[in-house]
Parts: structure tokens; sequence; C-alpha cells
């Protein structure tokens, strides 16, 4: 998107562009950001597994906007960069992406075993092990762009990772090779993840209909698993968007700019906003803190200057 936008686009309209992903970022990532105080600040959240993953994904979620922009932002102030530099960011950027659909597979399996085994939840769901499938997630999220920065080590001269280029994906890997090994193994990773969403989600929405089971738990776990799905598909339009750039720009091609700027948001920004929404406003326990902290920290700031008024004057 930023080889062909940034060609085309005039400084006015450069900006204008660049001030609504940077806005969108600040905000999206200041939301995020009060959910991670939150969480640090309750004891109560990271003795959860539940909420350790959240967490994760959060956390996940801010890295991997904060990449999405400022490659968008580089390209157009700097237009070209040290290769060596796009290769780091590139390459931060895709284990994220990456780790995005993995983390949904991980929590939702962790409400199948809440619904589905609750007497094992305990032993099975413990903080230690969720911290081993944090690391599992980083570790899967990061073998296929690692793999692909090892073969383009090896493919090109050590002159090119001095050189300046457009940080774009097809600018640096440029090999077929990597192209098609990428497309496969995306296609892995989404196709596991997608499948074991579904089954996990299935299984829940079953054990929901059995006597033995808490239905209203089991009901708000299939409505989570099933805005895990949502937030699924949100993901995988960055994998899906260049077939709707080409499908869009063969029918509007005097609207090119706007089309890659509007599905860049779409794809790569507003998906970021998904996780707020579910946990900091649907689920009662985090609700709860998070307005307990932030009433708790407006009214420190409207009491601390009558307080230091009051010392002033004795």
């Amino acid at each position: 998107m930023n080889s062909s936008s940034t060609e085309a686009d005039n400084v006015s309209t450069a900006f204008i562009k660049n001030l609504i992903v940077v806005f969108l970022w600040f905000f999206i990532n200041s939301v995020n950001g009060t959910l991670v105080v939150t969480f640090f600040k309750h004891r109560v959240f990271y003795e959860n597994p539940r909420y350790i993953l959240f967490i994760h994904m959060v956390v996940n979620d801010m890295l991997q906007l904060t990449l999405a922009v400022t490659l968008q932002v580089v390209s157009y102030i700097f237009y070209s960069i040290n290769v060596s530099v796009c290769c780091f960011l590139l390459l931060m950027a895709q284990v994220s992406t990456m780790n995005a659909p993995l983390s949904l597979a991980g929590m939702a399996i962790e409400r199948y075993v809440a619904i589905c085994n609750p007497l094992r939840h305990s032993q099975i769901c413990t903080v230690r092990r969720t911290c081993i499938l944090i690391a599992v997630i980083w570790a899967a999220g990061l073998a296929p762009p690692a793999s692909d920065l090892f073969i383009l080590l090896a493919m090109q001269p050590i002159g090119f990772f001095h050189s300046s280029l457009l940080c774009y994906n097809l600018n640096i890997f440029r090999s077929p090779y990597l192209v098609y090994k990428k497309q496969a193994s995306n296609s892995v990773y989404l196709s596991c993840v997608g499948v074991t969403v579904m089954y996990t989600y299935i299984r829940v929405m079953l054990a929901s209909r059995s006597a033995t089971t808490d239905r209203s738990s089991a009901a708000k776990a299939r409505n989570t698993i099933l805005l895990h799905g949502v937030q699924f598909l949100m993901c995988m339009l960055s994998y899906v968007m260049p077939l709707v750039d080409f499908a869009l720009l063969g029918l509007f091609p005097a609207q090119r700019t706007i089309i890659l700027f509007v599905n860049y948001l779409i794809a790569y920004v507003l998906p970021r906003f998904l996780s707020p929404i579910i946990y900091g406003v649907r689920d009662e326990k985090f609700r709860k803190h998070l307005k307990g902290y932030l009433f708790c920290k407006s009214t420190l700031l409207k009491v601390e200057p009558r307080t230091v008024h009051s010392l002033q004057v004795r």
C-alpha cells in the first residue's frame, strides 16, 4: 500500500492521512494502556490464566498497531530507510500479526476447559502453564518470519543490508519462494486456529445444554468464543485484504489511494480496538475494577489541588 500511495499523495493529503493514523494509534493505545494498568494494579487478575492471556493479547495488539503505524508514517517521512532497520520492523510486525490469531486460539481453549472440564480447570490452566503457552505462541509466531530472514541472509549479499529501500515487504523479501512459503505457513496457521475456535465453540455450545453444567457461565463462555471468532475473522483481513485491494482497484482505479488507505485502517488499525470492547466492557469483573481505577484517578486529580492549597495555608 505504501509504495503506491506515497507516490500519488500530495503533501496535504499525506499529512491528513498520517494525522488520522497517529490519532487513532494514540486513542486506541491509550484505551488499551488503561486496561494494562488496571490489570497490574489488581492481584486478582494476574493470578487468573484467563486475564493473563487477555492482557497478553492486548499488549500484542498495542505492539502490532505501533509497528503498523510506524511503517506507515516512516514510508511518508523518509520514503526509504536502511534495509537492516526495515527487516527488524517487518520481522516484529509479522510476529505480532501471527501472535494475534494464536492468542485467540489459546483463550478459546482456556474457556473450553473452564466449561467442559471445570473440576480440572485449576489443575490444567495454571499461571505457570499459561506463561509457557505465551512463550509457545511467541515461538510459533517467530518461526516463519525468522526462517524468511535466514533465507534472505543466505540469498542476498551483505551490501544489500546496508542499502536503503522503501520499507515494504515485497521490496525486501523479493524471492517468489519466500512469497509461496509465507502463503503456505499462513494457511496452515490460520486453518489450525479456525478449527480450534470452531471446535471449542461447538463443545461449549453442547455443554451449555447439559443439565450438569452452569448454563449461565456456559452461555457467557460461548458468547466470548463467538466474539473470538469475530476477532479471528478480523485478523484474517490482513491476509485477505490484498485480494480485496486488487478487486476494488480494478473497479475504481481512479480512487486508488483512498481505497488503499481505507482498507489499511480496516485491516490493521481498527481491529486493535476489539479487545477493550470485549473484555473492558463485557467482562463484569474487569469493568468493575476499570471503573474503580478511572474514578479513583479522576477523584485524586480533583482533590490534589485542594490538598496542596490547604498545606500552603497551614
